[in-house]
C-alpha cells in the first residue's frame, strides 16, 4: 500500500516556474511511489491582509494548475485545507505542546517581523504548527519542500516527537525531499524568484511575454558589450539554462560566453525556445481547465470527502491516545 505525504501551496494568485520546479515537478515524479495529499493551503493565506472577493478565483486557478501540471487525481488527493477541519483540530492540539519561545525563533517569522512589523497576526505567528498539522495529519513520512522551508520542518519533527513521548508513538518524523528549483533567482539576479519583487516567470506568462521578460533579465554584470567575454558560472541566465536547455546548449553558450564567441542576445534567444516548449503546454491546459470549473470543483470536492476519511482516523487515534472523549458517530 502506497503512503500518504502532504504538501501544500498557498493560493496567492499566479503561480510561477519557482513554484512549479521547486515542488509541483516533484510532486508528480512521486505520484507511483507514493499517495501524495496536495493541499491548497488556505488558512495560510490568509494569515496576511487578501481579499476576500478574491480567494475562490484563486483557489480554482492553483487547482488549475496543479491539474496541468500532471497531478492525477486516479493517484492523488487535490484538495483544500478549510474543507478539512480536522487540519485546525490537530493544530489546536499541537499548540498546547509548542512553546512559544520556539515559535519566536523559526527564521521565517523573525523576516515576517522585519518585512512587515505593523501586520502580525496570532495566525502569522502559529503558521509553523498549522504546517506541522498539514503535514502529520496524513502520517507524512516525506515532505518535498524548498529551502526556505527546512526550519518550519525540522519543528514539525520536534513537535511529532514531543506527541510520541508525551502520549504514545503517533506520528513519523518526515524527512525533506528538496527540488532542483528551490535555488531559482528571479529575474533581478538577486533575490528568490516572487510575485512581490516582481522578478517572476508566470506559468501563464504568453510567448511574448516571455520574450521580453527574458530579453531585460539580468546576465553577468562584466558583458556590457558583445565582445566582452564572460562567465557562465556567475551569470543568472545560465542557471536557467540549466534548468531549461540541453546539455549541448549548455556547452555551446558556457563557451560562448567564456570566449565571446556568442553575445547575451542569442543566448537568451536560445534559452527563451527551451522555456516556451516547458510553459506553453502548461499555459494551454491550464486554460482548458479554467473553461470547465464545475470539474474542478468536482475534482476539489471529492478530493476533500478522501482527505478527511483519512484525517478522521488520526485524530480518533490522537483523542484516544490524548485521553479525550471519542467523538459520537
Amino acid at each position: 500500500m502506497r503512503k500518504h505525504f502532504f504538501s501544500g501551496i498557498q493560493p496567492s494568485g499566479r503561480l510561477h516556474i519557482g513554484n512549479y520546479l521547486g515542488a509541483i515537478k516533484q510532486w508528480i515524479g512521486l505520484q507511483d511511489q507514493y499517495a501524495p495529499i496536495f493541499g491548497i493551503v488556505d488558512y495560510h493565506a490568509i494569515t496576511v491582509p487578501y481579499e476576500p472577493g478574491r480567494m475562490p478565483m484563486r483557489v480554482l486557478d492553483a487547482a488549475a494548475a496543479y491539474l496541468a501540471a500532471g497531478v492525477d487525481p486516479e493517484k492523488s488527493i487535490l484538495m483544500v485545507q478549510s474543507h478539512v477541519p480536522e487540519h485546525t483540530e490537530l493544530a489546536w492540539v499541537l499548540n498546547c505542546l509548542t512553546p512559544m519561545g520556539r515559535l519566536s525563533r523559526i527564521p521565517t517569522f523573525k523576516d515576517k517581523v522585519r518585512q512587515t512589523p505593523g501586520q502580525v497576526s496570532m495566525g502569522l505567528f502559529d503558521y509553523p504548527v498549522l504546517m506541522a498539522a498539514d503535514i502529520l495529519l496524513y502520517k507524512s513520512e516525506i515532505v518535498p519542500v524548498g529551502e526556505d522551508q527546512i526550519p518550519h520542518l525540522e519543528f514539525t519533527r520536534e513537535i511529532a516527537r514531543k506527541f510520541n513521548t508525551t502520549f504514545g508513538d503517533t506520528f513519523p518524523e518526515p524527512a525533506e525531499v528538496l527540488g532542483k528549483g528551490a535555488k531559482l533567482l528571479g529575474l533581478d539576479g538577486e533575490f528568490k524568484m516572487s510575485k512581490s519583487l516582481d522578478n517572476c516567470i508566470y506559468l501563464d506568462d504568453t510567448d511574448e511575454e516571455l520574450r521580453k521578460k527574458i530579453a531585460t533579465a539580468k546576465t553577468d554584470p562584466a558583458r556590457k558589450r558583445r565582445d566582452d567575454p564572460g562567465d557562465p558560472d556567475i551569470c543568472n541566465i545560465f542557471s536557467y539554462h540549466k534548468i531549461f536547455s540541453t546539455e549541448e546548449e549548455q556547452s555551446r553558450c558556457a563557451e560562448g560566453c567564456r570566449t565571446a564567441g556568442i553575445g547575451c542576445v542569442e543566448c537568451k534567444r536560445i534559452l527563451l525556445e527551451r522555456m516556451i516548449e516547458m510553459i506553453a503546454p502548461l499555459r494551454e491546459k491550464r486554460e482548458e481547465y479554467l473553461a470547465e470549473p464545475d470539474h474542478i470543483m468536482e475534482v476539489l470536492a471529492d478530493g476533500a470527502d478522501r482527505a478527511r476519511a483519512i484525517a478522521r482516523e488520526t485524530m480518533g487515534e490522537v483523542r484516544e491516545r490524548m485521553g479525550l472523549a471519542p467523538r459520537e458517530r
